[in-house]
């Protein structure tokens, strides 16, 4: 089962920029659904972004189309998330998952085997 790390989490203003990056170790993310959830203060875990297998379908929660983009770096492991325009409801611990979800379950928690410990975004003025 492959162990995963965030990092990249912290502070920003409103509209301003972010990258979190999940590196996996103990195996290969390309062989994985990877995907990033978040958790906002007070509320539960909710769908961010996927990429399904390498090379596959990403797939993004209607909150963040158009301003977070999830890419794979095979060389290195990883999978980042790239955040773009960040509002103050992102505001959340963001976790990336593996797993080997089938594609009508790519956005519930069920499917994914594999959490990170979380990063927190703060974005505030």
């Amino acid at each position: 089962q492959v162990t995963l790390a965030e990092s990249g989490g912290g502070m920003a203003q409103p509209g301003a920029s972010l990258r979190l990056s999940c590196v996996g170790s103990g195996g290969e993310l390309r062989r994985y659904v990877v995907a990033w959830f978040r958790q906002p203060p007070g509320k539960e875990r909710e769908f961010v972004a996927a990429s399904r297998y390498n090379g596959g379908t990403t797939v993004y929660a209607d909150s963040v189309k158009g301003r977070f983009t999830i890419s794979r770096n095979n060389a290195e492991n990883t999978v980042d998330l790239q955040m773009n325009s960040l509002k103050p409801e992102d505001t959340a611990i963001y976790y990336c998952a593996a797993g080997s979800t089938i594609l009508s379950e790519t956005r519930r928690t069920r499917g994914y085997k594999s959490w990170g410990q979380g990063a927190p975004v703060t974005v505030s003025t």
